[in-house]
């Protein structure tokens, strides 16, 4: 099994002794021994490295809806697994455990990027899912997974939200199959005061996958009561990611819950959801997607041209099925984009952890 700490390219010495690391937009300046803001990576004999190489948190066997994917081979099985850290400081994370952990000691399982790659086909997973914490952190690992996957005809899939500056994420993207965005809002006051970062890094980043890559794209949208949930946010929010992206780029609205540091907050109710899916479709969004509730006509995919009915989904599961083979529309012929199976894939997976032993 490898070095968990492994060396780092994405970094820069300045002249008064510190080193800048240039993974991300924070441009963490570090003296020995600091840590970044993401804690994993870390100035050690004067050079940036990364130090939960071939570590993880967890590994569970998820479905890819879970993720969510929706346009990604569904009802496929996926591995799943994260690290410790995040760069970004969202006061509302919902996986606060691991991405705010400072403790290398909830890093308990180890694997090799081909060992991982041969527990997927073991576990009848189509992909590999970075997920739980931001992967553009750990993008060394990342990246050597992804390059045993494909020797190994597995899919990587990259959940994330996109903070990444240029040069690295051209490599990080070239690696990714398929990448879920967290677009958290659609202001910069809301990046800085509940995230720590900033909005245009992100839409610099969703432009350039769906411009520069092959990496299918989706995105996901929190909706925080009272916080990025407003009528005139969600209209230009989504009106952006039509002008922008694309109208055929899926958009999932999802259900905040209390955690971490804003748990004096209301639990998102399922309308404003269904009020953010609507708005999406009258802005042009054609696959908008409601999520964290039990919405069968939400999360369903539905024909834009005949309204007929696509995929049939209850919670993370598949029903019926109206795609032909070649992914278009049983009624009207209609395309639909990303990328799908002949036959409909129903593993019926449910969260499953998975002990991952090292080589």
């Amino acid at each position: 099994m490898e070095s968990t700490v492994v060396a780092t390219r994405y970094w820069h010495a300045l002249d008064d002794g510190r080193i800048q690391c240039d993974l991300c937009p924070r441009h963490c300046r570090l003296r020995e021994g600091q840590r970044g803001l993401c804690y994993v990576r870390q100035r050690l004999q004067d050079q940036v490295k990364l130090v939960s190489y071939g570590r993880s948190s967890g590994f569970c066997v998820d479905p890819i809806e879970k993720k969510p994917l929706n346009h990604f081979y569904p009802g496929s099985a996926v591995l799943s697994f994260g690290t410790a850290g995040c760069n970004l400081a969202c006061k509302f994370c919902q996986n606060w455990d691991m991405s705010k952990s400072r403790e290398m000691d909830i890093l308990a399982d180890r694997a090799s990027p081909e060992r991982l790659a041969q527990v997927a086909l073991q576990t009848g997973c189509r992909s590999i899912a970075f997920t739980y914490n931001d992967p553009v952190i750990f993008h060394e690992y990342a990246i050597d997974v992804s390059a045993a996957c494909r020797r190994r005809g597995i899919k990587t899939v990259a959940v994330t939200a996109g903070y990444i500056d240029p040069e690295p994420r051209k490599e990080f993207f070239a690696a990714m199959d398929a990448a879920n965005v967290d677009l958290k809002a659609f202001t910069d006051r809301f990046y800085h005061k509940l995230c720590g970062a900033h909005l245009a890094p992100v839409l610099e980043t969703l432009e350039y996958i769906k411009a520069e890559t092959r990496t299918w794209l989706e995105l996901t949208t929190l909706l925080i009561p009272g916080q990025n949930d407003s009528d005139t946010e969600l209209e230009a929010m989504t009106r952006w990611v039509v002008d922008h992206l694309g109208p055929d780029v899926p958009m999932h609205f999802t259900a905040f819950h209390p955690d971490w540091k804003m748990v004096d907050l209301p639990a998102t109710p399922r309308a404003t959801l269904t009020r953010a899916r609507a708005i999406a479709i009258d802005q042009g969004v054609r696959y908008a997607y409601t999520g964290n509730v039990y919405d069968p006509e939400g999360s369903s995919t539905w024909c834009h041209v005949c309204g007929a009915l696509l995929i049939e989904r209850g919670g993370y599961r598949i029903g019926e099925w109206h795609l032909d083979p070649a992914g278009q529309c049983q009624r009207c012929s209609t395309p639909v984009p990303g990328h799908f199976s002949a036959e409909p894939e129903r593993q019926r997976v449910d969260r499953r952890p998975v002990r991952v032993h090292a080589d």
